[in-house]
């Protein structure tokens, strides 16, 4: 699913392409997607407005409008993509990683639509249906931004529970935006098992664990998202550590398939 490297990369888009154009229409009619929302809801607290910057926090994302207008969160779910497009119909997209052949044009999969007076837009277009747009949405409730987060507050975070450490790595009211993927990535180029109890490591292994998010996450906004990162080719059956040879290994962690090096992060 898209982690905090695909959303940046979203937000991106839109501050790139889609801000301070004129509003003229809304498709909300996706009553999944924009729920709790009634169809019209967001059309007719947008219209005539600009959106004016784009933020991000972990993995949520929203966006400022004009005026007195609201905050619009855009939720890329598991699958989601933004893509913008011009008054020509040029496209550009940021988000999940996915293709599944579409080209410019293609928009089965769009859930939740703006038109801009120049006759270009912005779509969220999201196979899986997980994705959500809503109006002013809770982001103070985040924990602090996993790419910006202090080392004091690194260490509190870990220090503060017995967890598992990727457990507590992706805990979204303490840290935002660390998924999966990241994690795993995290945790192997650090050297760390997953499992140890976040309150058990000392502080070299804090610094290893701090030093590896910020470049696991540095790595995958610029190499287009958390599938580029080393390790992750070797989350696999059969697989061997790409560092040492030794045979990676499979287990659940705090409730997800987690992968680690046998030998290194025993």
């Amino acid at each position: 699913m898209p982690e905090l490297p695909e959303v940046e990369s979203a937000r991106a888009v839109i501050e790139r392409l889609a801000l301070n154009r004129t509003i003229v229409d809304v498709d909300d009619t996706d009553t999944y997607e924009c729920r709790p929302h009634a169809p019209g809801q967001i059309r007719a607290a947008l219209l005539g407005r600009t959106l004016t910057a784009a933020h991000r926090r972990g993995k949520s994302m929203w966006v400022d409008s004009s005026g007195d207008g609201p905050v619009v969160g855009i939720h890329l779910g598991m699958s989601g993509k933004i893509v913008i497009s011009d008054g020509e119909g040029t496209e550009v997209d940021g988000g999940d990683y996915w293709e599944r052949g579409r080209k410019p044009g293609d928009h089965r999969f769009t859930r939740f639509g703006v038109t801009f007076e120049d006759g270009g837009g912005l779509l969220l277009i999201d196979p899986r249906r997980l994705g959500r747009v809503r109006l002013d949405p809770p982001v103070e409730k985040l924990g602090p931004d996993a790419q910006f987060i202090r080392p004091d507050a690194f260490r509190a975070l870990l220090a503060s529970s017995g967890a598992p450490v990727k457990a507590r790595l992706m805990d979204q009211d303490r840290i935002a935006g660390i998924g999966n993927l990241l994690a795993d990535q995290i945790l192997w180029a650090a050297r760390v098992s997953p499992s140890r109890p976040a309150d058990e490591l000392d502080p070299d292994e804090v610094a290893r664990l701090l030093r590896a998010t910020r470049a696991a996450i540095r790595d995958a906004i610029a190499g287009g998202g958390v599938h580029t990162l080393k390790v992750v080719a070797y989350r696999k059956k059969a697989a061997r550590c790409p560092r040492d040879r030794a045979p990676m290994v499979q287990g659940t962690v705090g409730g997800r398939t987690t992968w680690w090096c046998s030998e290194e992060q025993a």
